[in-house]
């Protein structure tokens, strides 16, 4: 990895819509970025479908997540970790990611988890 491991994670495991888990681990990286904790983000399993561009959040009647993955930056928010498996799972390996966002594979993963100190699960 690039960047130093941060020293809070959100993993987030649930995919954009349906239930609340995956806006809630947004708001938790906005709600501690506001804090001055610069936590990082690791989309895990179907919660790597948050980041397909162009999401139409009409239908569940919620707020669209592309917005506000695309405003981390703003709120010093920039350590995206991205499992490499669930991209190819998903047939999304060709897929535009965010500028910050960095795939990761399984050993990359453990090692990510094993050096935080705080993890926070959705």
């Amino acid at each position: 990895m690039s960047t130093p491991t941060p020293r809070l994670l959100l993993v987030t495991r649930s995919a954009p819509y349906g239930a609340s888990l995956a806006r809630s681990a947004l708001d938790t990286a906005l709600a501690a970025a506001a804090f001055d904790r610069a936590p990082g983000l690791l989309f895990l399993g179907e919660g790597v479908l948050q980041l397909l561009p162009a999401q139409d959040a009409a239908a569940s009647q919620t707020r669209n997540h592309g917005k506000v993955l695309d405003s981390l930056p703003l709120y010093d928010v920039s350590q995206l970790y991205v499992d490499a498996t669930a991209l190819t799972h998903y047939g999304l390996q060709a897929m535009a990611l965010p500028a910050a966002a960095q795939l990761v594979d399984a050993a990359a993963i453990r090692a990510l988890l094993e050096g935080c100190e705080q993890i926070l699960s959705f």
